[in-house]
């Protein structure tokens, strides 16, 4: 990890940790999570320490997600036990932010996705601001939604999270909140007086009093105008029957989310939706992440992960071959063998 890739440092009572790749939008590194959890570990028997607060460098975002590119790269190159790795490490992160015992401010301004949600949503004071776009786009690149976006989506009003998961939808503050991705809508000017503020704080009551003081209304969303038929149509338990509800309504976004969802990959979409079936019964958000893990390292051993990746950072024209094409040819042994996975984090079971 490059000395500048990550900034950690107090201010006031605050431990402030800025991920700092702004060319990259900030994407993961390996050297930043271990840089995380390292800060997460001085700060957290410190007693003038009250809160963690994380945020962003540049104009363009919080964080675009794991480093995606690298750990493809890993995996052409024969290095799987390297990409599981990074994903293991990221996965326990996400489940260390979520049981921080002191709050853990998360700004989620401009862009934040797939890992990027990982480092936000689980912390226990959300910010979102006029400027964000949040997004779980995994099933684009024959991945799935992982660091807990089964868990976190899972639990999103009646089919709203199912919707998220299979399409890949940017949504903006009020839908994130709507959905449970974030708590607290602020405008991004204001961002620098309350980070300020936010440092004079000595206790989660002071934090939240101060945090309310910004907090603002959020424009409105998309998704609650289009709850009904949303839940009307991801209400079933295959991709087949889903889009056959989704073809069936006459609204233009119904139309539209159908479309998103069959340039997706067969295998992710699939694998996802039963994902996040099993997250909703696991109610925690551990037993999500260790299914995660199990899917993730057998999904990125298959061509769609490549093929994903190359057409959609790589190459970039937007035109992934996946195997299987369609959801018809899926082979039911082959969806099954995933979740059989023996690979493990190791979390606590409770």
């Amino acid at each position: 990890m490059s000395d500048t890739e990550i900034e950690i440092r107090r201010q006031g009572s605050l431990g402030r940790i800025t991920l700092n790749r702004p060319k990259a939008i900030n994407a993961l590194t390996f050297g930043m999570l271990n840089a995380i959890n390292g800060a997460l570990d001085g700060w957290q028997d410190t007693p003038d320490v009250a809160a963690v607060l994380i945020d962003g460098a540049g104009e363009r975002g919080l964080c675009a997600g794991g480093d995606i590119r690298w750990l493809c790269d890993n995996v052409r190159a024969g290095h799987t036990e390297r990409a599981d790795e990074f994903l293991a490490t990221e996965y326990r992160l996400n489940a260390r932010i979520a049981r921080f015992s002191k709050p853990y401010i998360a700004i989620m301004d401009g862009l934040v996705m797939g890992g990027g949600i990982g480092i936000s949503a689980h912390g226990s004071v959300r910010i979102v601001t006029e400027r964000t776009k949040a997004a779980m786009p995994e099933v684009g690149i024959g991945f799935l939604p992982d660091v807990g976006g089964t868990y976190l989506l899972g639990m999103a009003p009646g089919e709203l999270g199912t919707h998220l998961a299979l399409t890949g939808e940017i949504i903006q503050a009020s839908d994130a909140i709507l959905c449970g991705l974030a708590d607290y809508h602020v405008l991004s000017g204001s961002i620098p007086e309350l980070v300020e503020r936010l440092g004079a704080c000595h206790d989660a009551a002071g934090i939240r009093e101060c945090v309310l003081r910004y907090t603002t209304s959020p424009a409105p969303g998309k998704l609650g105008i289009n709850r009904a038929w949303m839940d009307s149509c991801y209400a079933f338990d295959t991709m087949t029957e889903i889009l056959a509800a989704l073809r069936a309504r006459p609204e233009a976004a119904a139309q539209d989310a159908a479309t998103r969802i069959a340039g997706n990959c067969p295998t992710s979409l699939t694998l996802a939706l039963r994902a996040l079936r099993a997250a909703r019964q696991a109610a925690r958000l551990e037993p999500c992440l260790e299914q995660e893990y199990r899917l993730v390292v057998g999904l990125i051993r298959q061509p769609d992960f490549s093929e994903g990746v190359r057409a959609a950072i790589v190459d970039k024209d937007r035109k992934p071959a996946w195997r299987p094409a369609s959801l018809a040819d899926l082979d039911a042994t082959r969806i099954e063998s995933f979740f059989r996975s023996e690979a493990s984090l190791g979390l606590p079971a409770s």
